[in-house]
């Protein structure tokens, strides 16, 4: 309490001390003080060979429960299509494959986890060992403690000696990288040797891109650049994307005196030749003409092609020429190709030859 000239009493003085009665009590046993590790509880499996013999097959059970979730997997990728929708309580209608593939991924690893803890738990030593703080660097007396140390621990796990377990351990973590690796498969459809043709072939009538109706030389004159697709393709139909991105082609009228390459003026029709219209840099669609040059220019980056010189690359990072398409005309007066393209399409690729 405070009196009127500002002195101060300590209250506590009067008051009853809250630890007096255990104060005895903590000098006798430090609370800090190291407990020390409990006494070493042996478990079942380690006096009675007969428990550790059904942990033993339990753990392997689950390896193998492990195996069969991986083949699983790989099974209902390949069984159920990408649509099949089907009804599961209590998720409702789910995509089959979705829920086939999470379930038995799920056991695959589930497999393997739970076996590994199990076999911790109930065969591995559990023996706890206090090890003393020391210094950062190894001397070789440490390295030879921990080498032994190592040794010792496989040697009480059982490694070497439950061959059941080692063996379908094994099989378990072979198997389920699998399913990582056909997951790869949804990267995309296999391209087989699509990139290889495309729908022009013998007979294929040239269609005008802008009014839909074939092209006749006459509707081509020097100087322009007209497109073309194949006959039949149309814009409604499903995989139109994909066929255009190949069979897209560009038509121009030269003067037979101004054709420098002497294939490319037998390919063509009185001065007529097709060239696609996909750049061999990264497939972006050609749509730049000189008329005076006879030059083609990529509006991405630039590449600048040569339609005069069986569109050779001139200029910019394209790797190699614009396939020609091989022209001619049929007896209704149409332009009409005479095969497919002789190499590829577009971009190079490591399967190219």
């Amino acid at each position: 309490m405070s009196d009127e000239f500002g002195s101060h009493k300590d209250v506590s003085e009067n008051l009853p001390s809250a630890h007096g009665a255990h104060s005895g009590d903590a000098v006798q046993h430090d609370p800090f003080a190291n407990p020390g590790l409990p006494p070493h509880e042996y478990r079942r499996q380690d006096i009675d060979e007969k428990a550790a013999k059904h942990s033993e097959r339990v753990v392997a059970g689950l390896f193998t429960l492990s195996m069969l979730g991986t083949i699983a997997f790989i099974a209902c990728f390949v069984i159920f299509p990408v649509d099949k929708i089907v009804y599961i309580f209590p998720f409702g209608h789910v995509s089959a494959l979705n829920f086939s593939l999470g379930l038995t991924l799920a056991v695959a690893l589930l497999g393997i986890g739970v076996g590994a803890v199990h076999w911790a738990r109930t065969l591995m030593s559990d023996e706890e060992i206090v090890d003393e703080r020391h210094r950062a660097d190894a001397d070789d007396e440490l390295r030879e403690n921990i080498r032994q140390q190592w040794i010792t621990g496989a040697r009480e796990s059982g490694f070497g000696r439950r061959k059941l377990i080692r063996t379908t351990m094994y099989g378990a973590m072979a198997l389920v990288p699998l399913a990582g690796v056909v997951l790869l498969r949804d990267l995309g459809p296999l391209p087989e040797d699509k990139l290889f043709h495309t729908l022009w072939a013998k007979g294929k009538v040239l269609i005008n891109s802008n009014t839909n109706k074939p092209l006749r030389p006459e509707d081509v004159v020097v100087g322009s650049l007209t497109f073309a697709q194949p006959e039949g393709l149309q814009e409604s139909d499903e995989d139109f994307q994909q066929q255009i991105a190949k069979a897209a082609l560009m038509i121009v009228r030269l003067k037979p005196e101004d054709i420098k390459d002497k294939r490319e003026a037998q390919w063509g029709h009185e001065g007529i030749v097709a060239f696609s219209k996909i750049c061999t840099h990264v497939g972006c669609p050609i749509s730049l003409y000189e008329q005076q040059t006879h030059h083609v220019l990529c509006p991405c980056h630039q590449s600048t092609f040569d339609l005069s010189d069986g569109a050779r690359v001139i200029f910019g990072p394209a790797g190699h020429p614009l396939p020609q398409l091989r022209i001619s005309v049929n007896g209704d007066g149409n332009l009409v190709a005479l095969g497919d393209f002789a190499v590829p399409v577009g971009p190079a690729f490591w399967e190219r030859s």
